[in-house]
C-alpha cells in the first residue's frame, strides 16, 4: 500500500520531542510521501518546509503566507516567494486563502495577500493549497478559474464540493471525514470524482477516529483513507493507489519529483 499525506505540519513544536519517531511510524504505515506545509509562524521565515524537504527525500514543500499571518506580509515577502517558487523541492503555493473565523489579520488584508499569492502561483505554474474557513464565497470569487490546486481539509457540503470541482480543484479529506456528525462531508467525498480525491492529516490537528483527542500524525492518514474507502464502496488499497496517483499528477513536476 502506497499513501501520500498531502498536508503535514511536522515543524510544529508538538513534534519536537519525537519527530523522528513520528516519521518512522508514518513510513512503516505505508505513507511513502508527505507534503510539508511552509507557512510556519509566518514571514519573514518562508523556508520552514523547504528545510524539512531538503532533509528528507520523501518530503515535498510548499511556500506561502497563511491568512492568519497576512498582516506580516511585505513587498519583500512576495519577492522572496517568487524566488523560492523555483526551488526544486517546492511543489505548491500554500496554504493560502481566507480565514474569517479568527480574523487574526484584517479581512481586507487577507484578501490582498491572497490575490498576490494567486498571482505568484500563476507566474510560477505551481498548484495552490487553499485554506478557507467561514469565507467560502469570497474564496471562490477570488480564485476564479485558471488555477490547479487543492482545497485543503475540505469540510464543505456537496454543493460546495461541486463548485470547487467545477473550478478544477482536487478535494483533500482529513480527519473530519471520520467524525460521527460529518455526514455532509462524507456525501461530498462520495460524489467527488476518483481522479480528484486526496487524503491528508493536517497534523498535529484534527486526528481521525479512533485517535480523536490525540495529537494527529501522518501515520493516521491510513484511517482517513480507510473511511474514504467505506464511503465510496471501495477498498483501502484502491483508495491509497488512486489518491497517490492523483497527488503525483498534480504536484510532482520537474525537479519537485526528485529526492
Amino acid at each position: 500500500m502506497r499513501l501520500v499525506d498531502s498536508h503535514v505540519h511536522l515543524d510544529d513544536r508538538k513534534f519536537d520531542a519525537d519527530r523522528e519517531a513520528v516519521i518512522e511510524r508514518a513510513l512503516a504505515a505505508g505513507v511513502e510521501r508527505m507534503m510539508a506545509i511552509g507557512t510556519g509562524s509566518g514571514p519573514p521565515d518562508l523556508e520552514t518546509a523547504i528545510r524539512q524537504a531538503e532533509r528528507y527525500p520523501f518530503m515535498l514543500a510548499t511556500i506561502g503566507v497563511h491568512p492568519h499571518d497576512a498582516s506580516k506580509a511585505t513587498a519583500e515577502t512576495f519577492e522572496r516567494l517568487r524566488e523560492l517558487a523555483a526551488h526544486p523541492k517546492v511543489a505548491a503555493i500554500g496554504e493560502i486563502g481566507l480565514d474569517y473565523h479568527y480574523d487574526f489579520s484584517p479581512r481586507e488584508v487577507q484578501r490582498a495577500v491572497f490575490r498576490t499569492q494567486l498571482e505568484i502561483a500563476a507566474e510560477s505554474g505551481e498548484p495552490i493549497v487553499i485554506h478557507t474557513r467561514e469565507a467560502w464565497l469570497d474564496t471562490i470569487a477570488l480564485v476564479g478559474r485558471g488555477h490547479r490546486g487543492i482545497m485543503h481539509c475540505f469540510t464543505g457540503d456537496p454543493q460546495q464540493a461541486r463548485e470547487a470541482l467545477d473550478l478544477g480543484f482536487h478535494l483533500a479529506f482529513g480527519g473530519v471525514l471520520t467524525f460521527p456528525k460529518a455526514d455532509t462531508v462524507r456525501e461530498a467525498a462520495r460524489i467527488t470524482p476518483a481522479d480528484r480525491l486526496l487524503v491528508e492529516t493536517d497534523c498535529p490537528y484534527l486526528a481521525p477516529a479512533p485517535h480523536r483527542g490525540r495529537r494527529n500524525e501522518p501515520a493516521f492518514v491510513v484511517e482517513v483513507a480507510r473511511r474514504l474507502a467505506e464511503v465510496r464502496g471501495s477498498t483501502l488499497d484502491e483508495i491509497a493507489g488512486q489518491t497517490t496517483r492523483n497527488f503525483e499528477r498534480l504536484c510532482l513536476r520537474g525537479g519537485a519529483a526528485s529526492g
